[in-house]
């Protein structure tokens, strides 16, 4: 379990750092939008590295180096990989139902989370 956790965390801190590097990239590249292309494009960019690492490594029998890669490296790079694959799941098994609960409750539930705690933090902090 301890060697599972630390695959988790290094991954995470190598994924954490690409997402910051490739914001960075992003933006010297492109320059300040006020739209985040930076957030947007990692992203994308993760969600297909998801895509492609779930059917590479269960073709290829890897599942060992799914608490790195998959939670680590594209959970710490960007967690919306995970709710892209989740999403993809409910919808492959044929519910399609789910998968839009799913993608309408996180996607409302956490603009709410926000939406309250920035709430809650300003009315803590006048």
């Amino acid at each position: 379990m301890i060697n599972t956790l630390l695959s988790v965390a290094l991954g995470g801190a190598l994924g954490a750092s690409a997402r910051y590097l490739s914001g960075v990239a992003i933006m010297r590249g492109l320059g300040s939008h006020v739209f985040p292309l930076g957030v947007i494009a990692v992203n994308i960019f993760g969600s297909f590295l998801m895509g492609a690492l779930v059917i590479f490594i269960g073709q290829k029998g890897l599942g060992h180096y799914n608490a790195f890669l998959a939670t680590g490296v594209l959970g710490g790079f960007t967690t919306f990989s995970s709710f892209s694959l989740e999403s993809w799941r409910l919808f492959e098994t044929g519910r399609a139902d789910l998968a839009a609960l799913y993608v309408l409750l996180s996607v409302g539930l956490s603009l709410l989370g926000l939406v309250l705690g920035v709430t809650l933090m300003r009315a803590l902090l006048t």
